[in-house]
Protein backbone atom coordinates (compact mmCIF):
# COMPACT_ATOMS: atom_id res chain seq x y z
CA UNK A 1 0.00 0.00 0.00
CA UNK A 2 1.27 3.56 -0.65
CA UNK A 3 2.30 6.33 1.69
CA UNK A 4 -0.61 8.31 -0.19
CA UNK A 5 -3.19 5.24 0.49
CA UNK A 6 -1.79 4.57 4.14
CA UNK A 7 -2.63 8.13 4.55
CA UNK A 8 -6.13 8.27 2.96
CA UNK A 9 -6.65 5.31 5.53
CA UNK A 10 -6.32 6.94 8.56
CA UNK A 11 -8.02 9.86 7.43
CA UNK A 12 -11.00 8.05 6.82
CA UNK A 13 -11.07 6.03 10.12
CA UNK A 14 -9.96 9.30 12.14
CA UNK A 15 -12.70 11.56 10.48
CA UNK A 16 -15.65 8.48 11.53
CA UNK A 17 -14.15 8.12 14.94
CA UNK A 18 -11.77 11.05 15.81
CA UNK A 19 -11.68 10.01 19.89
CA UNK A 20 -11.79 6.23 19.71
CA UNK A 21 -11.24 4.27 23.60
CA UNK A 22 -11.02 1.04 24.43
CA UNK A 23 -14.43 -1.24 24.69
CA UNK A 24 -13.01 -2.32 28.02
CA UNK A 25 -13.92 -0.62 31.26
CA UNK A 26 -11.62 0.86 33.79
CA UNK A 27 -10.85 3.61 35.70
CA UNK A 28 -7.38 3.98 36.29
CA UNK A 29 -4.02 2.76 35.12
CA UNK A 30 -4.15 -0.10 37.28
CA UNK A 31 -7.73 -1.14 36.23
CA UNK A 32 -6.73 -0.87 32.93
CA UNK A 33 -4.02 -3.44 33.35
CA UNK A 34 -5.92 -5.74 35.10
CA UNK A 35 -8.65 -5.67 32.12
CA UNK A 36 -6.38 -6.42 29.67
CA UNK A 37 -4.62 -9.13 31.29
CA UNK A 38 -8.39 -11.02 31.77
CA UNK A 39 -9.37 -9.95 28.44
CA UNK A 40 -7.08 -12.58 27.08
CA UNK A 41 -9.55 -15.12 25.26
CA UNK A 42 -12.23 -13.42 26.26
CA UNK A 43 -14.64 -11.15 25.08
CA UNK A 44 -14.40 -7.27 26.08
CA UNK A 45 -18.04 -7.96 27.17
CA UNK A 46 -17.61 -10.83 29.47
CA UNK A 47 -14.26 -8.90 31.24
CA UNK A 48 -16.60 -5.92 31.83
CA UNK A 49 -19.53 -7.75 32.98
CA UNK A 50 -17.09 -9.62 35.87
CA UNK A 51 -14.83 -6.68 36.21
CA UNK A 52 -17.72 -4.37 37.22
CA UNK A 53 -17.90 -6.44 40.73
CA UNK A 54 -14.34 -6.90 41.33
CA UNK A 55 -12.90 -2.99 40.78
CA UNK A 56 -16.02 -2.08 43.02
CA UNK A 57 -14.02 -3.39 45.68
CA UNK A 58 -10.67 -3.56 44.65
CA UNK A 59 -9.46 -0.36 42.28
CA UNK A 60 -5.51 -0.46 43.34
CA UNK A 61 -3.09 -3.14 44.09
CA UNK A 62 -3.34 -2.89 47.92
CA UNK A 63 -7.02 -3.67 47.59
CA UNK A 64 -6.60 -6.45 45.22
CA UNK A 65 -4.21 -8.13 46.87
CA UNK A 66 -6.33 -7.95 50.31
CA UNK A 67 -8.94 -10.03 48.25
CA UNK A 68 -6.68 -12.36 48.33
CA UNK A 69 -6.93 -15.61 45.38
CA UNK A 70 -10.27 -16.41 46.57
CA UNK A 71 -11.41 -13.58 46.43
CA UNK A 72 -10.35 -12.29 43.08
CA UNK A 73 -11.70 -16.03 41.54
CA UNK A 74 -14.82 -15.68 43.21
CA UNK A 75 -15.46 -11.97 41.29
CA UNK A 76 -13.93 -13.22 37.77
CA UNK A 77 -15.03 -16.74 37.58
CA UNK A 78 -17.35 -15.66 34.53
CA UNK A 79 -13.90 -15.42 32.86
CA UNK A 80 -12.38 -18.20 30.92
CA UNK A 81 -9.21 -19.22 32.58
CA UNK A 82 -10.30 -17.27 35.44
CA UNK A 83 -8.06 -19.58 37.48
CA UNK A 84 -4.45 -19.14 36.28
CA UNK A 85 -5.89 -15.60 35.59
CA UNK A 86 -6.86 -14.63 39.56
CA UNK A 87 -3.55 -15.84 40.01
CA UNK A 88 -1.48 -13.22 37.70
CA UNK A 89 -4.03 -10.49 38.91
CA UNK A 90 -2.64 -11.32 42.84
CA UNK A 91 1.16 -11.78 41.81
CA UNK A 92 1.15 -8.38 39.67
CA UNK A 93 -0.75 -6.50 42.53
CA UNK A 94 1.67 -8.00 44.83
CA UNK A 95 4.79 -7.39 42.60
CA UNK A 96 3.59 -3.40 42.12
CA UNK A 97 3.19 -3.37 45.69
CA UNK A 98 6.82 -4.67 46.35
CA UNK A 99 8.64 -3.17 43.69
CA UNK A 100 6.70 0.09 41.96
CA UNK A 101 5.01 1.36 44.96
CA UNK A 102 1.57 0.41 44.15
CA UNK A 103 1.85 2.33 41.18
CA UNK A 104 2.37 0.72 37.29
CA UNK A 105 5.12 1.70 35.75
CA UNK A 106 5.42 3.63 32.66
CA UNK A 107 7.88 1.39 31.05
CA UNK A 108 7.53 -1.59 28.91
CA UNK A 109 10.53 -3.86 30.08
CA UNK A 110 8.87 -3.37 33.77
CA UNK A 111 5.13 -4.04 32.70
CA UNK A 112 6.51 -7.02 30.77
CA UNK A 113 8.12 -8.00 33.56
CA UNK A 114 5.14 -8.31 35.59
CA UNK A 115 3.10 -11.54 35.65
CA UNK A 116 0.76 -12.51 33.07
CA UNK A 117 1.81 -9.09 30.68
CA UNK A 118 3.27 -9.24 27.36
CA UNK A 119 3.96 -7.17 24.84
CA UNK A 120 0.52 -6.47 23.86
CA UNK A 121 -0.71 -5.60 27.20
CA UNK A 122 2.22 -3.25 27.77
CA UNK A 123 1.45 -2.10 24.44
CA UNK A 124 -1.79 -1.24 25.59
CA UNK A 125 -1.26 0.08 28.82
CA UNK A 126 1.35 2.21 27.89
CA UNK A 127 -0.70 4.12 24.80
CA UNK A 128 -3.93 4.32 27.13
CA UNK A 129 -2.66 4.94 30.04
CA UNK A 130 0.60 7.05 29.49
CA UNK A 131 0.09 8.01 25.66
CA UNK A 132 2.52 6.41 24.06
CA UNK A 133 2.77 5.49 20.48
CA UNK A 134 2.27 2.17 20.46
CA UNK A 135 0.39 -0.90 18.62
CA UNK A 136 -0.85 -3.38 20.38
CA UNK A 137 -1.35 -6.10 17.76
CA UNK A 138 -4.09 -8.18 18.27
CA UNK A 139 -5.98 -10.85 16.35
CA UNK A 140 -8.27 -8.06 14.61
CA UNK A 141 -5.43 -5.50 13.87
CA UNK A 142 -3.46 -8.69 12.54
CA UNK A 143 -5.92 -9.58 10.08
CA UNK A 144 -6.67 -6.48 8.61
CA UNK A 145 -3.31 -5.39 8.80
CA UNK A 146 -2.67 -8.02 6.10
CA UNK A 147 -5.98 -7.74 4.21
CA UNK A 148 -5.44 -4.24 3.45
CA UNK A 149 -1.55 -5.28 2.90
CA UNK A 150 -0.77 -2.03 5.09
CA UNK A 151 1.63 -3.92 7.03
CA UNK A 152 1.56 -7.72 5.99
CA UNK A 153 3.35 -9.92 8.36
CA UNK A 154 3.25 -13.77 9.06
CA UNK A 155 4.01 -12.61 13.18
CA UNK A 156 2.16 -10.19 15.46
CA UNK A 157 5.76 -8.14 15.84
CA UNK A 158 6.58 -8.17 12.40
CA UNK A 159 2.97 -6.63 12.08
CA UNK A 160 3.58 -4.65 14.78
CA UNK A 161 7.00 -3.36 13.57
CA UNK A 162 5.54 -2.69 9.83
CA UNK A 163 2.38 -0.76 11.37
CA UNK A 164 4.99 1.38 13.21
CA UNK A 165 6.76 2.04 10.11
CA UNK A 166 4.23 3.42 7.62
CA UNK A 167 1.50 4.53 9.90
CA UNK A 168 1.75 8.71 9.94
CA UNK A 169 2.71 10.59 12.61
CA UNK A 170 -0.67 12.85 12.78
CA UNK A 171 -2.19 9.20 13.63
CA UNK A 172 -0.04 7.28 15.91
CA UNK A 173 -1.61 7.66 19.35
CA UNK A 174 -5.37 6.23 17.98
CA UNK A 175 -4.01 3.67 15.29
CA UNK A 176 -4.54 0.75 17.07
CA UNK A 177 -7.93 1.38 18.32
CA UNK A 178 -8.83 2.40 14.86
CA UNK A 179 -8.02 -0.73 13.24
CA UNK A 180 -9.08 -2.75 16.26
CA UNK A 181 -12.61 -1.64 16.23
CA UNK A 182 -12.17 -1.75 12.25
CA UNK A 183 -11.31 -5.62 12.67
CA UNK A 184 -13.68 -5.91 15.46
CA UNK A 185 -17.09 -4.58 14.04
CA UNK A 186 -16.65 -4.64 10.16
CA UNK A 187 -13.58 -6.06 8.69
CA UNK A 188 -14.86 -9.42 10.79
CA UNK A 189 -13.19 -12.74 10.03
CA UNK A 190 -15.62 -14.89 8.87
CA UNK A 191 -17.76 -12.28 7.10
CA UNK A 192 -16.38 -8.60 6.58
CA UNK A 193 -19.28 -6.00 6.00
CA UNK A 194 -17.47 -4.54 3.03
CA UNK A 195 -20.40 -2.47 1.78
CA UNK A 196 -20.65 -0.64 5.16
CA UNK A 197 -16.17 -0.07 5.00
CA UNK A 198 -15.35 3.34 4.66
CA UNK A 199 -12.25 2.25 2.92
CA UNK A 200 -13.51 -0.46 0.71
CA UNK A 201 -12.13 1.19 -2.53
CA UNK A 202 -9.06 0.91 -0.76
CA UNK A 203 -8.90 -2.15 -0.18
CA UNK A 204 -6.99 -4.85 -2.06
CA UNK A 205 -8.72 -7.70 -0.36
CA UNK A 206 -10.96 -10.58 -2.69
CA UNK A 207 -13.56 -11.13 -2.31
CA UNK A 208 -15.85 -8.56 -0.97
CA UNK A 209 -19.12 -8.95 0.71
CA UNK A 210 -21.95 -8.43 -1.70
CA UNK A 211 -23.65 -5.12 -0.90
CA UNK A 212 -27.62 -5.68 0.23
CA UNK A 213 -30.50 -6.47 -2.69
CA UNK A 214 -32.01 -3.17 -2.10
CA UNK A 215 -28.60 -1.21 -1.98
Amino acid sequence: MSPATVEEVFRRLAAANPEPRSDLDYTNAFTLLVAVVLSAQATDAGVNKATRALFAVADTPERMAALGLDGIKERIRTIGLFNNKAKNVLALSERLIAEHGGRVPENRDALEALPGVGRKTANVVLNIAFGHETCAVDTHIFRVANRLDLAPGKTPLAVEKGLMTVIPQPYRRHAHHWLILHGRYVCKARKPDCPACPICDLCPYEPKTPAPADA
